[in-house]
């Protein structure tokens, strides 16, 4: 993907394009990172009622679970305000590279079908990103990548529905920037495996200036937790699902 961010990179792995209803519906090969069905604990909509501000508890209703397994009809997805991500976000790919979630790694093998090795590889490409941190303030997002911060103004720009090759499905919430620092990105994606209004609890967020072509995304999906939690609370998150 091309962005003003160096560290966005990936393939783009696309097998189709089908129109449904008002808006374009994009059918490819899904990355577990962008499959809501697989079980991987960072990719899905976990609501709790830490200090940070989650809003749910793990014990869910069928509805709910078949949201986040990608199961669900078009008239239950609901619009989405950027407030749902309102908050300060720290980038989990830190704690890939540094062994704070080889234990999670290390549970993906036990109940996957991939060693050890083959997810780290496969998650230092989708965590990938220089983004360390993102803060999100009414419509105002912050870029922090190290000591340089840019920051841009995000207007609702719609959402999208993507179709998975198992038959799945996710939504991407878009946002466009209507002013700010020229090396922010004109297009913002997030995808938490949630389609209802309400605060997100992570996130995976795909950013730069070709709003199609993010949608095409699907290797690389850097991913935010509240910066108020520690590496370790982090990781406990991550094995509890």
């Amino acid at each position: 993907m091309e962005t003003k961010f160096a560290a966005r990179v990936g393939a783009l792995a696309m097998t189709g394009l089908l129109l449904v209803g008002t808006g374009l519906v994009h059918a490819h090969a899904a990355h577990e990172g962008e499959e809501a069905a697989h079980d991987h604990g960072h990719e899905h909509h976990h609501d709790h009622d830490h200090a940070h501000g989650h809003s749910h508890s793990h014990a869910q209703d069928p509805v709910s679970q078949n949201i986040q397994r990608g199961l669900f009809l078009d008239g239950q997805i609901q619009s989405r305000p950027l407030s749902n991500w309102e908050g300060d976000w720290q980038s989990v790919y830190p704690l890939l590279l540094d062994g704070t979630l080889d234990g999670v790694m290390a549970h993906k093998a036990e109940t996957g079908s991939k060693t050890i090795e083959d997810y780290k590889s496969e998650y230092e490409t989708g965590y990938r990103t220089n983004v360390d941190r993102i803060v999100i303030d009414g419509n105002d997002v912050a870029f922090h990548e190290g000591d340089k911060v840019s920051q841009g103004t995000y207007e609702d720009d719609g959402h999208e529905t993507l179709v998975y090759k198992a038959g799945n499905r996710g939504v991407r919430y878009i946002f466009r920037k209507v002013s700010g620092d020229d090396a922010a990105p004109d297009f913002i994606q997030f995808s938490d495996h949630g389609i209802r209004d309400e605060r997100s609890g992570h996130f995976h967020l795909f950013w730069g200036d070709d709003r199609a072509a993010l949608l095409e995304e699907v290797t690389n999906w850097p991913t935010y937790y509240p910066s108020a939690m520690s590496d370790e609370e982090v990781a406990e998150e991550m094995l509890a699902h």
